[in-house]
């Protein structure tokens, strides 16, 4: 049986989380977030304890969605930035809190679910890089960081960003030249890349 305190806590992450992602942590209000998950605005405080710390567990939690959506697979980083291209369209909430923390905590570490899943992609990407599967031309902190932006040019809230006017068909050919381009800059010298690129029809 769920218990009914577990189900006040996902009201209150979820209303959390639009908030964070839409004011930061600076604009977000414990008010407003009470109202929105129709709670008593001392549970925040009672099961979070302060509204930065509500912060820290909303991140946390967007950040083990996304990886449980887009496991890292270092011998397939193709398709891992595809799947990041993915995630990002349907949960844009999480590059904006990504922002936010960035902007309002400057030279603070990253979470340590965040830590933890960097250090472990490093130490895949470098033993991929040493067995010949991934080109080993840049240090591999390098490489997956442009992995990481590559997947992330046309999210909500990127320089480029998503267009009010894009369809299906564009949408797609964004996400193949995300993935083409990630196959071209990781595939080891000398090897073919097996990605053909077949643009898809854009209507005007």
């Amino acid at each position: 049986m769920v218990k009914k305190s577990d189900v006040t806590k996902a009201r209150l992450l979820e209303a959390a989380t639009q908030e964070f992602a839409t004011y930061g942590i600076a604009g977000a209000r414990v008010d407003r977030i009470a109202v929105s998950a129709s709670v008593n605005k001392n549970l925040i405080y009672v099961y979070f304890g302060n509204k930065e710390q509500l912060f820290d567990t909303v991140y946390a939690a967007a950040i083990e969605e996304l990886l449980s959506a887009a496991p890292f697979d270092a011998r397939d980083l193709p398709g891992y930035a595809g799947a990041l291209f993915d995630f990002y369209r349907a949960h844009p909430h999480l590059l904006r809190l990504a922002r936010w923390y960035g902007l309002e905590r400057p030279g603070a570490d990253a979470l340590p679910v965040a830590q933890e899943s960097t250090v472990a992609k490093l130490r895949e990407l470098a033993a991929a890089q040493a067995d010949g599967l991934v080109d080993a031309g840049m240090p591999a902190h390098a490489l997956l960081t442009l992995v990481l932006v590559l997947a992330g040019a046309w999210s909500d809230g990127s320089p480029e960003g998503r267009t009010p006017d894009e369809d299906a068909a564009l949408v797609s050919v964004r996400r193949h030249s995300v993935v083409v381009s990630v196959g071209r800059l990781t595939r080891p010298p000398g090897t073919r890349n097996g990605a053909v690129w077949e643009p898809a029809e854009i209507s005007d």
